[in-house]
């Protein structure tokens, strides 16, 4: 399995919702109202107390929102957000990502080497006869740990944690979620996660996260994190319908970085605002951007309408039909 696929769950599903909001989140890697309670979804206990990274999609609504339908159409097929990754992930696992999953819960753990882990539990319809018989066919083997099946694969494992709900990440990660259904020392237990999550408004996808972990591993080029302000913790929700709303917060060390934060954003919206010239669906996008938040946070609210996908869709060029024999 290659790296895009097996990453394509993070970066493909949870950040479709949120990632235009955050090119950052969607380098590494979305609580509908009424869905979950106040302590988050279930599938939390299964993610580790320190995780640098949770986030949740309602993935079937995503999957069939006008939003999404309109950015399969622009997106070309090989591009992470396109089908490609989607088909060989299913080649692999036998998981139809459009029909099976529900929604997910995802994580990133940073590792005693320092490079970063990631969980994905997903909750829907799975067979898992059929899975581990896939999973067979390419190599894997199957261990019990703890009362639970582990198919562990090269680069990947997949367990069923209980009926409808699965997890996949790398051995290691899979086997401490397993032990955290049992010792209870979990996400929901991080007051700074929680607080966080209880603050996000209403929509289908969210992610909440410590930029300065995510960052220490060295993934984004020097020259880039030196200009960034001192910002801690960020969080982003959103929610993906007939077009895509969403908030992006950043918490800073201070509030002297977050008067620097707000001063870099206020420049890079009036630049936006400059290029959007005279085009219609992006100048709504552009006006749609609010600078809010007050203390050592910063918040930058967006819309991106239907239209832009629409106007997108129309100047991508259109593909090349068979030549007839």
């Amino acid at each position: 399995m290659t790296t895009r696929t097996r990453y394509f769950v993070i970066t493909s599903l949870l950040v479709l919702a949120v990632g235009l909001g955050t090119g950052l989140v969607a380098y590494y890697v979305g609580l509908p109202a009424g869905l979950v309670g106040r302590g988050g979804p279930d599938e939390l206990q299964y993610v580790a107390r320190d995780a640098v990274v949770v986030a949740y999609a309602d993935v079937r609504e995503i999957m069939l929102s006008d939003a999404r339908q309109k950015i399969r159409r622009v997106v070309p097929p090989g591009s992470p957000g396109g089908t490609d990754g989607q088909r060989q992930f299913q080649e692999q696992t036998g998981i139809d990502i459009e029909s099976d999953i529900d929604h997910v819960v995802a994580s990133l753990q940073q590792r005693p080497d320092g490079r970063m882990a990631g969980l994905v539990v997903a909750r829907g319809r799975f067979s898992e006869v059929k899975i581990e018989a896939l999973m067979r066919h390419h190599g894997a083997d199957v261990e019990d740990y703890n009362g639970k099946r582990v198919i562990v694969g090269d680069s990947i494992a997949l367990s069923f944690l209980e009926p409808g709900l699965i997890a996949v990440g790398s051995g290691e990660v899979l086997r401490a979620a397993i032990d955290l259904q049992k010792s209870g020392a979990n996400v929901t237990g991080n007051p700074e996660v929680m607080d966080r999550l209880r603050s996000l408004g209403p929509g289908n996808a969210w992610a909440i996260g410590r930029l300065d972990a995510l960052l220490s591993d060295g993934r984004l080029p020097a020259q880039f994190t030196s200009q960034l302000p001192a910002i801690t913790w960020f969080s982003v929700s959103g929610s993906v319908d007939h077009e895509i709303r969403g908030v992006v917060q950043a918490d800073t060390r201070d509030e002297e970085a977050a008067n620097n934060l707000r001063d870099v954003v206020r420049g890079f919206l009036a630049l936006a605002r400059l290029q959007a010239g005279n085009r219609p669906e992006l100048q709504a996008m552009m006006q749609s951007l609010e600078l809010g938040g007050t203390g050592n946070r910063v918040a930058l609210s967006f819309s991106i309408p239907g239209a832009l996908f629409d106007a997108l869709g129309a100047q991508a060029p259109a593909a090349e039909k068979p030549l007839a024999n």
